[in-house]
């Protein structure tokens, strides 16, 4: 018996109709939850749709002995965001959980980007984000439990060429999570990032053959599954998972150097840069009230402040 299941859970997964959302899809079902597949149906860059990619994921659960439903609204908008959520509450009364994987690609470089390709990843991705999260945080406050999953990227998180759009829109996930993990912890909600690896049709032909064959999406799976699970303890994480390996990015933050006395100038920056840079003293806070708890020790430390009773 596992000791990761979902019964009596749901759990919605958008852009669910092929690649790492069909995975998701189908090891959910394995563990039990009742997974509303949402998938547009369009083209990679966002052109076209169809119900058939979201119906196949559908019958293949239900072959399996899974329960599952089918709905192909829009991520890029609220009302399509509304409509997932209530699609999820039509076929199963609840929303326990939610894995934010639509996504789109239209790479261009700096120079040439326009905005028509700067929108069209963000509405998707970032504000995809936000138009599901949004009414499904709802529900899950009403019913005081709930998992967030969404999915970023190391374009995002590191950098990629030619992935501006994608790469800011993955990061904006990344504030979204940390937001709704702390607004949720009162109401049992979790929220954690993925940033998966995996070979498919947004990055085909991208990686080589050697690399498309270790990047099996069935090898994100367990991460994205764990997280939006019961049994997922973490919140306000981020967690890499590809090609076999899992680990955790971190957001960390040094002492730095402090200035008490006067406003620093540019010069103090230049002679003091290697004291600012310096992550020998690197910690891992959990919000931006931490990164004040810091100025306040250095400023009690310098006597610009009085110690705490």
């Amino acid at each position: 018996m596992s000791l990761i299941e979902f019964e009596g859970r749901s759990v919605i997964v958008t852009g669910a109709g092929g690649g790492l959302g069909r995975e998701y899809a189908l090891v959910l079902a394995r563990h039990g939850a009742r997974v509303l597949v949402n998938d547009l149906g369009g083209g990679v860059s966002g052109d076209g749709g169809s119900t058939s990619m979201a119906d196949a994921v559908v019958a293949e659960i239900k072959a399996a002995g899974g329960q599952a439903a089918a709905c192909y609204d829009s991520v890029a908008t609220p009302e399509g965001g509304r409509a997932i959520v209530s699609a999820a509450m039509d076929a199963f009364n609840q929303v326990d959980a939610v894995i934010h994987n639509a996504g789109i690609l239209r790479d261009r470089s700096l120079a040439s980007m326009t905005p028509d390709e700067v929108d069209g990843v963000l509405d998707v991705h970032l504000r995809g984000g936000f138009n599901v999260t949004i009414p499904a945080f709802a529900r899950m406050k009403e019913a005081a439990y709930g998992r967030i999953v969404l999915t970023s990227s190391s374009s995002g998180l590191l950098g990629n060429f030619g992935q501006a759009n994608y790469g800011a829109a993955k990061t904006g996930l990344v504030g979204l999570a940390h937001v709704a993990a702390i607004e949720g912890a009162r109401h049992g909600i979790l929220a954690n990032v993925i940033a998966p690896g995996a070979r498919t049709r947004m990055t085909e032909g991208l990686l080589g053959p050697e690399m498309d064959q270790l990047l099996d999406p069935a090898q994100v799976a367990a991460m994205a599954v764990y997280l939006a699970s019961p049994q997922c303890t973490q919140t306000h994480e981020i967690f890499s998972a590809g090609g076999g390996r899992f680990a955790r990015y971190v957001l960390g933050l040094n002492d730095g150097w402090y200035a008490p006395q006067h406003p620093a100038s540019p010069d103090d920056v230049l002679q003091h840069i290697d004291e600012i840079r310096d992550l020998d003293t690197l910690q891992v806070y959990e919000s931006g009230a931490d990164e004040m708890a810091v100025l306040r020790r250095m400023a009690v430390a310098a006597g610009m402040l009085p110690a705490p009773s």
